[in-house]
């Protein structure tokens, strides 16, 4: 299904030119004017008619507009006051449809916002705070979320350590969130000529999808185990793990030689651990 503006809508480009507004570094902004692009990115989730969807940082309503034309009830968090009057104007064509909220995506509880409705998340996320944003999506403790997927932008690089496998210089703390419990792929590469500035980097678009949760594990105590084995990744566990309490001994207790480095424990022997450390 395709939802028709009430009034046909000026390019983008054309409405960011009318507006003055102009991409903010300090804001980590990278604007995407290729409605084709948009529209495949909200396409990613599957079919959106009628369905709740949270946007971080919508901007100028890019991402938005194609959110918009598949029938998604959208509710955007901006912090950008320059963009408010470009996302009324989008308002005001999809009546009905589109909640703007004045503030930062950090301090806002998505399901509070979206009262007792599942959602899907779609962002293009703002550099500056997009690994915090996810990892707070990826750990609340129940489980399954409400959130039914989450469509983000990230740099490539941070895409790639998202799915990346055990043994790999990409392979940390985001592959294992990422992947203990959820279904995590890279749906889509935008090359940098895509944006408007174009950023020094490739992007990538990562979809996730929950799984079956793993019983008995306690994700605070997976997200620390993982946060002090990959904060020091070239240490031995003996070393990295030293900062909880027990977790050496959990790991020789479960067959993980404290000689090894984060980088080589996979994502189920990092589940075990926290199993048995939590026990």
């Amino acid at each position: 299904m395709t939802v028709q503006p009430l009034t046909p809508l000026p390019p983008l480009r054309e409405t960011v030119r009318v507006h003055g507004l102009s991409a903010s570094k300090a804001l980590g902004q990278n604007f995407l004017f290729d409605e084709q692009l948009l529209d495949r990115i909200a396409a990613l989730p599957g079919n959106l008619d009628g369905a709740t969807v949270f946007e971080v940082g919508p901007g100028p309503g890019g991402l938005t507009r194609a959110l918009l034309r598949a029938g998604a009830k959208v509710i955007a968090v901006e912090r950008d006051d320059r963009c408010l009057p470009l996302l009324a104007e989008l308002g005001d064509a999809f009546p009905g449809q589109l909640t703007v909220i004045a503030d930062d995506a950090m301090a806002v509880d998505v399901d509070a916002l979206t009262g007792d409705a599942p959602y899907h998340i779609v962002a293009n996320l703002p550099y500056n705070v997009g690994t915090a944003l996810f990892t707070r999506w990826l750990e609340p403790a129940a489980w399954p979320p409400r959130w039914q997927s989450l469509t983000l932008m990230f740099q490539l690089e941070v895409a790639e350590r998202i799915v990346a496998p055990v043994g790999t210089d990409a392979y940390g703390r985001l592959a294992v969130l990422a992947q203990w419990r959820s279904n995590a792929k890279i749906a889509m590469k935008v090359h940098r000529s895509a944006f408007t500035p174009p950023p020094k980097v490739m992007s990538a678009i990562v979809h996730v999808t929950p799984a079956d949760e793993p019983a008995g594990v306690n994700p605070k105590l997976l997200s620390k185990l993982t946060e002090k084995g990959f904060g020091q990744r070239r240490k031995m566990l003996r070393q990295s793990l030293k900062g909880v309490e027990g977790a050496v001994d959990a790991a020789e207790a479960i067959g993980i030689d404290p000689t090894r480095r984060a980088e080589t424990v996979n994502v189920a022997e990092w589940v075990e651990l926290a199993r048995t450390l939590g026990r």
